[in-house]
């Protein structure tokens, strides 16, 4: 089967498998906030267009001194990029021909970007299920490694690690990068900031998304955090002009949104709680998540296709998860989407259900 490396872009996943795509569709494989841009982004994207005739700051001084001035460190900790993909194209660049540990299951773009850069490539694989993780087996495992890779809250799962495991991690692999995927940690009302560690860890990294939270994956934004030299390293690597004036100048309105970030978690909590409660009252196992999206199961099945192929027919697009190590589609990844998205999702599988009866 040729399965789409990807979550969004549902037409792509249809014509893959060949299928007609059916009229209406609700993509729930990519994992953005349902709640839309914030308001005053989309009050003020007229402005943006008088930057059009003139080249972006290939920089981003003002938003890099302000993610630095948020997170309060100083601005030569941060690089910003376009999108989460381009730093770790970057972080992989750095680590060149080295030995890197994957932490499975994890996003594809890891291993993707390691590969095209001759990395030697191992994976550490968590127990499905509980995905616990073990820093004492993992420090032991990746102790060799130049850098490994954790992506917390984990994607696909969506379990979080705390910072005691993060500094366990930091401290049982001290002469191991550490990159920390932090694409969706403002899902989190209960996040622990990382950030301080920098200065005292200097084999930390943390990458970040703005595009995940703040809903805005077209214009591609994201910024690193790690100590200046490693800043400096991937900093040569990057592209002239790789964020456009438009998406600096959304990172600019965005930081001053943390309403909007706290409205996101309150509802999030709320309507994965929905889900979860309604999925156990139906016998389907799901993912311990902490964050906006989560693994789905129904334990009568091994390979979950059928079920796949069933809400396809109904124009459910779940992301499959055929391409993540240790899960082989034995799960089926689910992002939470609006209250009338979810509650069609809910229905669908409470038909899945009945025809099973």
């Amino acid at each position: 089967m040729n399965w789409p490396s990807h979550g969004s872009n549902p037409q792509h996943l249809f014509k893959a498998l060949g299928l007609p795509e059916p009229s209406e569709l609700l993509d729930f494989s990519a994992n953005i906030n349902p709640m839309g841009p914030p308001e005053r982004l989309k009050a003020d994207w007229h402005s943006f267009f008088n930057e059009l005739p003139v080249y972006p700051d290939p920089f981003a001084a003002e938003l890099t001194a302000r993610l630095a001035q948020k997170e309060g460190i100083a601005g030569e900790y941060v690089l910003a990029g376009n999108g989460a993909s381009e730093l770790i194209s970057l972080a992989a660049r750095l680590l060149a021909g080295k030995k890197v540990m994957i932490v499975q299951p994890a996003f594809s773009e890891y291993e993707q970007a390691c590969r095209v850069n001759d990395c030697d490539i191992s994976y550490f694989q968590l127990e499905e299920g509980g995905w616990e993780l073990d820093t004492a087996k993992l420090c032991e495992a990746g102790g060799k490694a130049d850098a490994l890779f954790l992506c917390n809250p984990a994607n696909p799962t969506g379990r979080y690690y705390g910072r005691a495991e993060i500094v366990s991690l930091l401290e049982g692999c001290p002469e191991t990068l550490v990159i920390v995927d932090e694409a969706f940690y403002d899902f989190l009302p209960d996040y622990e900031s990382l950030v301080p560690l920098l200065s005292e860890y200097k084999n930390l990294m943390l990458l970040r998304s703005m595009t995940k939270m703040f809903s805005i994956p077209g214009l591609r934004l994201g910024y690193v955090l790690a100590e200046p030299e490693l800043i400096r390293g991937m900093a040569r690597f990057q592209y002239h002009w790789s964020i456009n004036s438009a998406a600096q100048q959304a990172g600019l309105i965005c930081l001053d949104e943390d309403l909007y970030i706290e409205e996101t978690q309150i509802y999030m909590e709320k309507e994965r709680s929905r889900l979860f409660n309604f999925y156990k009252a139906k016998g389907l196992l799901v993912s311990e998540s902490k964050t906006n999206f989560y693994l789905l199961r129904d334990p009568e099945l091994g390979d979950q296709e059928k079920l796949f192929f069933f809400l396809l027919e109904k124009g459910v697009v779940p992301r499959h998860t055929y391409n993540f190590p240790g899960l082989s589609g034995r799960w089926l990844r689910f992002a939470v989407k609006g209250k009338e998205d979810n509650q069609k999702l809910m229905e669908a599988i409470d038909e899945w259900k009945g025809q099973k009866d």
